[in-house]
């Protein structure tokens, strides 16, 4: 595995796991086990970055998925850089399968989020925390002061920010400095690309989520596959359908040429891509698989040179592709 920095400091595996599948949204939670042991493989695979959130978890275990991180990686604890989040709640009012979101930035609320994360992490510090969505209730001056009260406490050493614009970065660097966002990226998403030049001036770290389209872009899904109704957001996202399957049939043909020709797998090249854009982006594809932990991993190895990212590039600026899951809904209550 290869390593990377992010923003002034933070040493993180090149390639992180996002741990939120193993408890939330792709169908039935990983038996515990199972998810511990496959969190485990990671760790001796070289993965030192592990993303969680407060949120990811079942409606009878809200939680869950913080305590299964904590659960496994408290052996190792002083080896790996674990990223949490806080602020927003499920509207559970909703009937949708992809339940809007909630933000409640309320200081006193994130002063209670950070202690509830550390005890179910099983650690006395969070070494990423993450605002998870803006709250246009509370100013974002409010929050990075907040974030730098907590991180001279020392019970988080860095703070980020989820799903956000340059407007909102410079407002909380200003008060805090951020050293990371985490937003949807990927060779579908590519909106917040107009991000890097702040990034690049503030020395924040991109990590990106979802970087293979909830992983579509692994090429592993065809239109006879079927998603768990009701618990699996797949099921709900047009990339998946039949209609945006053949619409996307450009696309995968595009990424199974070239892994063809650097031995390699679409999921590989879809990362490898991301990678060799820039060198303080960091993807955090998920699994329930170890092999997909392994494939992903040698992503790291592949490299594209400058010339084959830009024609990468100039083919997905013309490729037709269907509509790709945006993010879900945020709402906001007063």
């Amino acid at each position: 595995m290869k390593y990377r920095v992010i923003g002034k400091d933070l040493i993180v595996s090149a390639i992180g796991l996002g741990c939120m599948g193993l408890s939330h949204a792709y169908g039935a939670p990983t038996e515990k086990k199972e998810a511990i042991y496959l969190i485990n493989q990671a760790v001796d695979m070289g993965y030192t970055f592990f993303d969680t959130a407060e949120i990811y978890g079942t409606p009878s275990n809200p939680h869950q998925n913080e305590e299964l991180v904590g659960e496994a990686l408290k052996k190792c604890r002083d080896k790996v850089i674990i990223a949490t989040k806080f602020d927003i709640y499920f509207d559970m009012e909703s009937l949708a399968v992809n339940k809007p979101l909630v933000p409640d930035s309320r200081p006193e609320i994130i002063k209670k989020s950070v202690e509830d994360s550390l005890r179910r992490l099983k650690t006395d510090h969070i070494d990423l925390y993450y605002q998870h969505r803006l709250d246009l209730n509370i100013p974002i001056e409010e929050v990075a002061g907040v974030m730098s009260n907590l991180i001279k406490e020392g019970k988080i050493s860095h703070w980020g920010l989820s799903e956000v614009n340059e407007d909102t970065i410079r407002q909380a660097y200003a008060v805090c400095p951020i050293t990371a966002i985490q937003n949807r990226y990927s060779m579908m998403a590519r909106w917040h690309e107009t991000l890097f030049p702040v990034l690049e001036e503030l020395n924040i770290g991109y990590v990106a989520f979802s970087p293979l389209a909830n992983g579509f872009l692994s090429d592993k899904y065809d239109k006879n596959t079927k998603f768990e109704t009701g618990t699996d957001y797949r099921s709900v996202m047009p990339q998946f359908t039949e209609k945006g399957i053949e619409q996307n049939r450009e696309l995968l043909t595009l990424l199974r040429e070239i892994s063809a020709s650097k031995n390699a797998t679409p999921a590989q090249i879809s990362l490898a891509w991301m990678l060799c854009k820039k060198p303080y982006i960091v993807p955090i594809p998920g699994t329930r698989k170890v092999e997909r932990l392994k494939e992903n991993a040698f992503s790291a190895d592949i490299l594209l040179t400058d010339d084959e990212v830009k024609a990468l590039d100039k083919a997905l600026n013309s490729i037709k592709m269907s509509d790709v899951f945006g993010g879900t809904k945020v709402i906001t209550k007063s």
